[in-house]
């Protein structure tokens, strides 16, 4: 909005007069400011070091601790966006939020997996990424209407009900039950076979419960979960923990929600019509997560991943040709416009049910107990560290690349989709205190946990005494 740019980003209000004007060197180059990308970004390096702090929450006390402390630091975080008189409470501002996404976002999907039950995991899951679908659906219908209010009012007012959804987090978090795995894991036998039988709706949950059990009585201490990242039979899980977040960014797709009104008016739209533009983006998100919901327990999860994949690299593709060929002035035809809006859109529902949603769930579901807090926390941690990457790169790569910054990314979509395809397991349906098993029997991650053939599926020559090593142990 021009008196939020103007009030804080008076530079780049220039560059976008000049652009408007015909008289920039460059049309591409008119976001192209290190302290707005500042702005945008210290959300998610704050998020990066919250996720780490999360999982010690987590751990010692509960996945519902960790959401309240979320939501507190979010609510407190809108309402400095809000007041902020000067860049620097705007700046640290958006760091609250990235705390309070740091803990929601590690213990959220967390919490979900844990609940669920196997054969509805990845649905249940999946609605974490729905409500997040929703909520940017109405971030951007109230930044649209906010708009057409007094410069002063209109952006504050937009900052400022951020603070609202999390206020339902934290009263949320309040009432909510403790999962049982994090109940047996801390010592509450009693209470997690309340709540499991309570979740479930029926007393019959001892075999259940017994899997709980016998997984957290073969877990180390949760504080040495980090160590257990060094032997062969966690390692894949660490490096689908890392790798899962990256790819997820590397899309590009989040590039473009950043940045989404910054790129319309950069092709070409005024402000209320590239509003307009990601408000139609949004209701696509919204659809496609909703279609994720219905296909993840029955499709898998790696044909999901492979068909985004594929889906995402032509329309980068046709984006790239687009843009290369219709958008060399400032000023492109209006069916260039009507048909970026159709790729974006196209792209955007390839995402929602692949990498969106996906990249939240499956960290969550490849770990067995004594991992998982910590490899959600490194995913988190992973999670913001690409996102700062981007946010703080994305307008400058546009700036220097121009038409083809979707190249770019096509290029990463291609690497991504060749990963899944050779090294990627199925976690459908697989209940996750056997996930131990999905890596022995995986071509390539079998060799490297080093199964024994004789063994039961799942338990490895470590778990049978023989401690393994990797080549970076001895020093």
């Amino acid at each position: 909005m021009d008196g939020f740019l103007q009030r804080f980003f008076p530079r780049v209000l220039v560059q976008r007069q000049q652009a408007s004007h015909g008289v920039a060197d460059n049309h591409y180059c008119q976001f192209n400011s290190q302290v707005l990308q500042l702005w945008q970004s210290s959300m998610y390096l704050a998020g990066a070091l919250a996720g780490l702090m999360a999982s010690w929450v987590s751990s010692r006390y509960g996945r519902r601790a960790t959401m309240t402390a979320g939501g507190a630091a979010f609510v407190l975080g809108s309402l400095l966006q809000a007041a902020a008189p000067e860049v620097v409470m705007l700046v640290i501002g958006r760091a609250m939020l990235g705390i309070g996404i740091g803990f929601a976002n590690q213990a959220c999907p967390l919490y979900l997996s844990e609940m669920a039950p196997a054969h509805l995991r990845g649905s249940i899951n999946i609605c974490f990424q729905l409500a997040t679908a929703i909520g940017i659906l109405v971030a951007n219908c109230l930044n649209y209407g906010t708009s057409h209010l007094a410069d002063n009012i209109g952006w504050r007012l937009s900052l400022g009900l951020t603070g609202l959804p999390a206020v339902l987090v934290l009263a949320g978090s309040l009432v909510l039950p403790e999962t049982p795995n994090s109940l047996m894991q801390r010592g509450n036998e009693q209470e997690a076979r309340k709540v499991l039988q309570k979740v479930r709706g029926t007393k019959k949950v001892e075999v259940e419960l017994t899997e709980i059990k016998r997984a957290v009585s073969k877990a180390e201490a949760s504080k040495a979960s980090m160590v257990l990242f060094r032997r062969r039979r966690h390692l894949p899980q660490l490096l689908w923990c890392i790798a899962m977040p990256v790819m997820q960014q590397y899309t590009g797709m989040n590039a473009f929600m950043f940045y989404a009104p910054q790129i319309f008016i950069t092709l070409g739209m005024g402000q209320k019509a590239s509003l307009l533009g990601i408000l139609i983006v949004s209701a696509v998100n919204l659809v496609a997560t909703a279609i994720a919901i219905y296909a993840v327990d029955r499709v898998g999860r790696r044909r999901l991943l492979l068909a985004g994949g594929a889906q995402m690299l032509v329309a980068q593709l046709a984006a790239t040709a687009l843009m290369y060929t219709a958008f060399s002035s400032a000023a492109p035809a209006l069916y260039s416009l009507v048909l970026i809006e159709i790729i974006i859109c196209v792209f955007t529902s390839a995402f929602c049910y692949s990498y969106g949603p996906l990249a939240w769930l499956i960290p969550t579901e490849i770990g067995d107990i004594s991992t998982r807090s910590m490899g959600q926390s490194v995913n988190v941690t992973t999670q913001f560290l690409a996102s700062f990457s981007i946010a703080q790169s994305f307008m400058s790569i546009m700036c220097r690349l121009q038409w083809g910054t979707f190249l770019f990314f096509a290029g990463c979509v291609a690497i991504m989709t060749t990963l899944v395809a050779f090294l990627l397991p199925e976690t459908k349906g697989v209940p996750l205190e056997e996930v131990n098993g999905i890596w022995a029997r995986h071509p390539v991650w079998g060799k490297v946990v080093r199964q024994d053939s004789g063994k039961e599926s799942g338990d490895s020559v470590e778990q049978s005494g023989v401690q393994s090593s990797l080549p970076w142990d001895s020093f």
